[in-house]
């Protein structure tokens, strides 16, 4: 009778142990989407942006009609709603990098950088991308503690056991890696 008693005990810790772990995972995850609805917002907020943005930009920028038709389709598809979350920020990633060169085009025409909407457009679109920038630094903080738990002992085992996959950290791009060159900007 005393062994019955001991394995019962035994059991009951494994089962509490279970249930704590599989409880931490999906807090974690759920940590992790809320942080990626963060981004969501802000990355809508940028989206709402971009049409005022390139009508302001079109009457004055006649080369940069590419530029600014690649803009308009990638907005299309981001708010589209049918990307997964490894699409959303591949597009967020190309959609930075085409507002950059929409910035650094900007210097070519003294008239736009005068233009008071485009001053605000452009104060409005710093902002967003600031706070675009704060909720993917919580997004992969958040990430990360959620991946640690599904890769590291004794959590894998129940991230294994129960399905939980590991999530993408939002990465800049090589090309973003690389130094400015700032010559270049002014040539």
């Amino acid at each position: 009778m005393d062994g019955s008693i001991g394995i019962w005990i035994f059991l009951g810790v494994m089962v509490l142990f279970a249930v704590l772990g599989y409880n931490r995972l999906v807090r974690l995850r759920n940590m992790a989407d809320k942080s990626f609805a963060s981004i969501d917002a802000m990355a809508k907020k940028r989206y709402d942006l971009i049409p005022n943005l390139v009508a302001t930009v079109q009457k004055y920028m006649d080369h940069e009609r590419s530029t600014l038709t690649d803009i308009t389709e990638m907005r299309a598809k981001a708010v589209s709603g049918n990307l997964s979350d490894n699409e959303k920020v591949d597009l967020d990633n190309k959609i930075s990098r085409a507002m950059g060169n929409i910035m650094v085009a900007v210097e070519n025409y003294p008239d736009l950088k005068a233009s008071k909407n485009f001053v605000q457009l452009q104060g409005s679109l710093n902002e967003v991308e600031e706070q675009l920038s704060a909720a993917r630094r919580a997004y992969n903080a958040a990430v990360t503690s959620y991946n640690n738990a599904c890769q590291m002992f004794p959590s894998n085992v129940f991230a294994m056991l129960f399905n939980f996959k590991t999530k993408t950290l939002f990465e800049i791009s090589e090309q973003e890696r690389q130094n400015v060159d700032v010559k270049s900007l002014f040539g």
